[in-house]
């Protein structure tokens, strides 16, 4: 059977109110990403990074999701082959929507990791430098998600999917972030056929096969339902 993969970032969260990194009026355009999504930001001034992680995680469980997250999790549901997304985002909505095969290649907003022990536990809404670590009571509390210059989860897994997949697709991604920007390369030399659905051309929509610009909440349906009428091309 036919095995789909399948590349989110913040522009299919979007319409659901949680900003992208551009978004003029959005939680990121009130801090410099290297204060608030880098280790050494986190090593100079914890108590701000966890201030802007818990105002994420409060904004993030007051979402709900979308039309593209619920489309998402149809295909997941009755189409015959595997259908893995693989996501940027740090929020649950594909969860929320019904989704199950779901990698967070960056952690997640609902989870707390140790800097001590790596211990990981459920994340309160409102986490502190007063957080201790349940398991070691190391006050070395951090929101367990991967910010630039770090690793990102599951890469290995990923790799798998990647060469596996038939058909490739990444929505809603600016193609500016590594790995995951070279992920369209990795499945295409696999075989896969590519589909980039965007609001708007990404730096490197040239490398898809396919293209399809509009707002998530439209062209993702409009392609699931394309699929599950007449299968891939």
């Amino acid at each position: 059977m036919t095995k789909i993969a399948i590349l989110t970032g913040a522009g299919i969260s979007a319409e659901s109110g949680l900003g992208t990194f551009r978004d003029a009026k959005g939680l990121w355009s009130q801090h410099r990403i290297e204060d608030v999504a880098t280790p050494e930001g986190f090593a100079r001034d914890p108590a701000r990074v966890h201030r802007f992680y818990s105002a994420r995680r409060q904004q993030a469980a007051r979402a709900t999701p979308n039309a593209a997250h619920r489309a998402l999790a149809e295909l997941e549901q009755r189409w015959p082959g595997e259908v893995v997304i693989v996501t940027q985002n740090v929020d649950p909505l594909h969860e929320a929507a019904g989704s199950r095969n779901v990698l967070h290649m960056h952690g997640t907003l609902a989870g707390a990791l140790c800097a001590a022990c790596d211990h990981r536990w459920p994340a309160p809404q409102e986490m502190t430098t007063d957080t201790t670590c349940p398991a070691c009571h190391a006050l070395r509390s951090r929101p367990d998600v991967v910010w630039f210059g770090e690793v990102p989860y599951h890469l290995d897994e990923i790799g798998d999917h990647l060469t596996e997949a038939s058909l490739f697709a990444a929505i809603g991604t600016s193609g500016q972030v590594q790995p995951a920007a070279s992920f369209v390369q990795e499945a295409a030399y696999g075989g896969a056929r590519t589909v980039e659905l965007n609001l708007a051309p990404s730096d490197i929509s040239d490398a898809f096969d396919e293209r399809r610009f509009g707002p998530a909440t439209e062209v993702v349906p409009d392609w699931v339902r394309a699929l599950l009428s007449h299968g891939p091309e």
